[in-house]
């Protein structure tokens, strides 16, 4: 018993240690080389966890032997655009100042009704308020309206827009204070202390999340339960 739980976590820490080097994506955002290699560990990653006549080193050698191959492909992806084209692909225009390109859909087996659906989803209805519509390596579509379609800015309207505020910072997560949060906001225990006590509590346990910014704007939310 003890053995396969113990394969299972040296298994499961090396293949979430592979994950990250994918970055932080969703499945639906992976390059074709990286969904190949995120299914071929999975599969790597079962066999010894399940088979105990299987050595465990019989497992983690391929393993890591396609990540380091992943490393090598992504380090050659950077220096090269033709590999980088050869491997990921490169984007596709569908909609082409407003024309359709069949050509482009027929090679990407994407079709018509794909296209109205990803753009209903945009919140267009109709083809003709569409310059551009590209098909990334992703699979993610980047839609450009024509200009009369496009949402109105501020610059647009002539108006002036003052910026407000900045990113919030959060220090307290959950009842637990974030020290590397507090000291990047550049401040220290006995400022939290104060901003607490305004806030009327007495401990960061009865706090669900408290934010700063560095305009000062303060959120806090009291937490509902207590462990």
């Amino acid at each position: 018993m003890m053995t396969a739980f113990i394969r299972t976590l040296i298994l499961y820490i090396l293949i979430m240690a592979g994950l990250r080097l994918l970055g932080k994506r969703q499945i639906g955002e992976l390059e074709p080389s990286e969904l190949v290699l995120t299914m071929m560990l999975s599969d790597l990653a079962t066999v010894p966890m399940q088979d105990f006549g299987i050595p465990l080193i019989s497992g983690i050698i391929p393993i890591c032997t396609l990540l380091i191959l992943s490393l090598l492909m992504s380090q050659l992806s950077l220096q090269s655009v033709r590999f980088r084209e050869m491997v990921c692909g490169k984007p596709s225009v569908l909609i082409r100042k407003g024309v359709i390109q069949q050509q482009a859909m027929q090679q990407n087996r994407y079709t018509l009704d794909e296209l109205l659906e990803e753009l209903r989803e945009q919140g267009y209805e109709d083809l003709r308020q569409i310059k551009y519509a590209i098909l990334e390596n992703s699979g993610q579509l980047s839609i450009l309206p024509w200009a009369k379609y496009a949402p109105v800015t501020a610059e647009q309207l002539g108006l002036e827009v003052q910026e407000e505020g900045s990113l919030p910072t959060v220090v307290i997560n959950d009842g637990q204070v974030l020290p590397q949060k507090l000291k990047q906001l550049g401040k220290d225990p006995a400022w939290l202390t104060e901003i607490l006590r305004e806030q009327g509590f007495s401990s960061p346990k009865d706090v669900f999340l408290l934010s700063a910014d560095e305009e000062g704007q303060i959120l806090c939310i009291k937490k509902e339960w207590k462990e």
